[in-house]
């Protein structure tokens, strides 16, 4: 069963379809939607799960949860939001010793088809991942902005506003946040690189 799918580069917007399937909530929407990140909630629950017919399965259950859990939550960064839904979903399973039967990793899996071209997709959710344990070392009023200016996608006077910071303000905190985000996601790359640990 292959989760990839080709992305028509004159498709709708996330933001679109997340609006319409919240006004309407016809599931053919939502899984023209879900389509496009099926291979990358793959590769998700095959990180966590290792185990490929238990990833797939799991990739059906977020679809349900996905079908209750956008209509009630705003989503701004859809792509983000979905990857950490399926990250969370993951660690539930594998604190629920019921629901997952453990068993030992067969080696041969590791070099399937289906871990090998997921090389793409698992170096996207590491990048994603790192971001998420970065944005946590923010100081609490620049997590706040970075979060609101680049995944919700707020302009400068919008943050001003919610936050009752003054515009100056929160343009010093997304320049100083963005700088400390890129700091700390460079130690980091050179952290899980053994090339560099060398060096």
């Amino acid at each position: 069963m292959s989760f990839i799918r080709s992305i028509d580069p004159d498709q709708e917007a996330d933001e679109v379809l997340v609006h319409r399937f919240k006004r309407d909530g016809d599931l053919n929407t939502l899984a023209l939607l879900y389509q496009r990140y099926m291979d990358l909630v793959y590769g998700v629950c095959l990180k966590y799960l290792k185990d490929p017919e238990a990833a797939r399965d799991v990739v059906m259950q977020i679809f349900e949860v996905l079908s209750v859990k956008l209509r009630v939550h705003e989503v701004s960064y859809f792509r983000a939001w979905l990857h950490t839904l399926a990250r969370n979903h993951c660690l539930m399973q594998l604190r629920s010793a019921k629901n997952l039967p453990t068993t030992p990793l067969d080696p041969a899996l590791v070099q399937s088809g289906d871990s090998l071209h997921l090389n793409g997709v698992e170096e996207k959710e590491l990048q994603l991942g790192m971001m998420e344990a970065c944005l946590e070392t923010l100081a609490e009023r620049q997590r706040e902005a970075v979060r609101m200016f680049y995944l919700e996608e707020k302009c400068y006077k919008e943050i001003s506003e919610r936050t009752g910071q003054p515009w100056n303000q929160v343009r010093s905190l997304i320049q100083n946040g963005r700088r400390n985000l890129r700091n700390c996601m460079e130690k980091k790359e050179k952290e899980s690189n053994p090339e560099n640990k060398r060096n």
